[in-house]
């Protein structure tokens, strides 16, 4: 049974929100690997959202870049996007694993700075996508 696209993109933007949530939270505990990885994730989860909405039965991929070009198939606006998008794909792997990097472990790499932008830019995506779900 096809699920309902309107509930289905409301399941995945909650969570995307409560990821964003959780990339805040941890930034508090100086945690900024952690603090990008999530927000990189809150993103991504939006992206789905609003490709759930748009009655898409399937997405696939992690990149939110590809996710935001496969929005904008539906929303030209999404093309604003792309380039925030495409630079929180840079948290998706080199956060996690020291093997990501050429040197050095995550924890010590991502710094303050990485982790605001990060959550400015996946607070900007998750708000459009937001009103553009409501507007539906």
């Amino acid at each position: 049974m096809k699920p309902n696209s309107k509930k289905e993109a409301e399941r995945w933007l909650k969570q995307s929100q409560r990821d964003l949530d959780d990339a805040k939270y941890v930034s508090g505990g100086k945690r900024y690997n952690l603090t990008c990885f999530l927000a990189q994730q809150a993103a991504e989860k939006a992206l789905k959202a609003y490709l759930y909405s748009k009655g898409n039965a399937e997405v696939w991929g992690h990149s939110a870049a590809e996710l935001c070009a496969d929005s904008v198939a539906h929303d030209s606006d999404f093309s604003k996007l792309k380039s925030k998008a495409a630079s929180l794909d840079k948290y998706y792997i080199p956060t996690r694993y020291p093997n990501g990097l050429p040197g050095g472990i995550p924890s010590d790499v991502y710094q303050e700075g990485d982790a605001r932008q990060a959550i400015l830019f996946a607070d900007e995506i998750i708000r459009f996508i937001d009103v553009k779900i409501r507007t539906l």
